[in-house]
């Protein structure tokens, strides 16, 4: 089960053009905005990426205009082949892993891969994921899914890690997925 103490979330690539190019990409925004929110209310680290920035351009501002971090600019596929995002990731201390992001079957694919081959626990969120085409998110999910990794939505994994409806941080929880 996720723990909101042991949560880090990963949002990969969400930028530029090709994210306007993503499957469903409205719901994709929506729900990073959501998750992005959510994590800052439950204090939760977020670290984000960028596929060579300077060609693909920045993360879209649906999305930017919730980060409270700078997002690490990275060449790999996996975000494993970045430095900084190793160190950014074992900075947290954390092993539960929440990723969203583009492509699902690319850069998403290929970080969860990696994030279980380094122990972690992955989760998937799958209406915070996408690629251009259906066939490829679906082929980018069952492929993770095979390989160890959960897959989870933005409110499952939310009130996974409440435990409780009450408090002010459930009723902030609520706001934000309603």
């Amino acid at each position: 089960m996720l723990e909101i103490d042991n949560a880090v979330l990963v949002v990969i690539d969400i930028q530029g053009k090709l994210a306007s190019l993503m499957h469903d990409r409205e719901r994709l925004y929506d729900n990073a905005a959501r998750i992005i929110h959510a994590a800052d209310v439950l204090d939760i680290e977020v670290i984000c990426t960028e596929q060579h920035p300077d060609g693909l351009g920045p993360t879209v501002s649906e999305v930017a205009e919730h980060l409270n971090v700078q997002p690490i600019p990275k060449f790999a596929f996996s975000c494993c082949g970045e430095p900084a995002f190793e160190t950014a990731l074992k900075t947290t201390g954390r092993t539960q892993v929440l990723v969203a992001g583009i492509e699902t079957h690319i850069c998403v694919y290929q970080t969860a891969i990696d994030l279980l081959g380094g122990g972690y626990e992955v989760y998937v969120l799958t209406d915070a994921v996408s690629s251009r085409t259906q066939a490829n998110v679906r082929l980018g999910l069952q492929r993770m899914q095979d390989a160890g990794a959960v897959m989870t939505g933005v409110e499952m994994a939310l009130f996974e890690m409440l435990k409780v409806a009450k408090g002010d941080k459930f009723k902030q929880i609520v706001r934000i997925v309603k």
